[in-house]
């Protein structure tokens, strides 16, 4: 006999890689688009240089990568994390000079999208090859 419990069982989540690609290109734009010397850094590290309000600008791209993973159904523990990293480089990021140099190496945008990958089962969509 059917079920005629008015609780539809929710299906899987599966990863949607288009989203995944997506999500992976801004993180990329934002913390590692550039490379000069060996250090890579993006929009991220760039526009945090302006006092005051660097930081903050760039947390829309992170909010955006947040609202995506709950949107593509990141369990609250994993929004957590992402929170958790998206807070730490804003603190970071307000620390006059030392924030800056911090900032560089601190990828929050990254770290979150491999969170993302790493709840599908992907490895980590950030190997480094020489023509990164």
């Amino acid at each position: 006999m059917p079920s005629t419990s008015s609780f539809a069982t929710e299906p899987i989540v599966t990863p949607r890689l288009d989203e995944l690609d997506r999500l992976t290109k801004i993180a990329r734009m934002m913390d590692s688009r550039y490379k000069i010397a060996g250090i890579r850094f993006g929009w991220d590290t760039i526009l945090g240089l302006i006092p005051g309000v660097g930081d903050t600008l760039t947390m829309a791209p992170s909010l955006y990568i947040l609202a995506k993973a709950r949107k593509m159904g990141a369990s609250n523990r994993l929004l957590a994390q992402m929170i958790g990293n998206i807070g730490i480089d804003w603190i970071i990021g307000w620390i006059p000079l030392l924030g800056d140099l911090l900032d560089v190496g601190f990828k929050s945008n990254r770290r979150n999208v491999e969170l993302l990958h790493g709840m599908h089962g992907l490895p980590s969509p950030f190997r480094e090859t020489a023509d990164q």
